[in-house]
């Protein structure tokens, strides 16, 4: 809460040996997720089956390849049947942007991925030994909920 009383997160974890540590989810994600539960019973997401992690992206490479982002997200793998695997993306990608939209890391991939992308062919474009390339890529509706 702020000193007028507001509401900026909710407590999700408390490490009390740690002084009290605690980690706590935004309050407008909470709004968001409580609505949706209350009115669908479930949050439908959109995901393209890789696993990936933010790395950054050399500064001559950015220069030569005219990438706007010092960092995206580095492809570890690609699931088989995923939506990934369909559009061509290969084990060291490097993803720098999804629907127009720079993606600095993998927390900015994922709040990209949304229920309305489900189903809808978006451009996505990636970093492949050292030249861009844009691919075509149409998330499916994740079952992990």
């Amino acid at each position: 809460m702020t000193t007028a009383g507001d509401v900026i997160g909710i407590n999700t974890a408390m490490i009390l040996p740690a002084q009290g540590l605690c980690f706590a989810i935004a309050s407008n994600t909470v709004r968001f997720i409580a609505s949706r539960l209350i009115r669908e019973g479930r949050v439908r997401r959109s995901y393209i089956g890789v696993a990936g992690q933010q790395t950054p992206i050399p500064r001559a490479l950015a220069r030569a390849g005219q990438v706007a982002v010092t960092s995206g997200v580095l492809v570890a793998s690609v699931e088989t049947s995923s939506p990934a695997s369909a559009a061509g993306l290969r084990e060291g990608d490097v993803i720098l942007a999804f629907a127009g939209t720079p993606v600095g890391g993998i927390d900015d991939l994922h709040r990209l991925l949304t229920e309305e992308r489900i189903g809808t062919p978006i451009a996505m474009v990636v970093l492949r030994r050292g030249s861009r390339t844009v691919l075509t890529i149409t998330p499916g509706e994740s079952q992990r909920n």
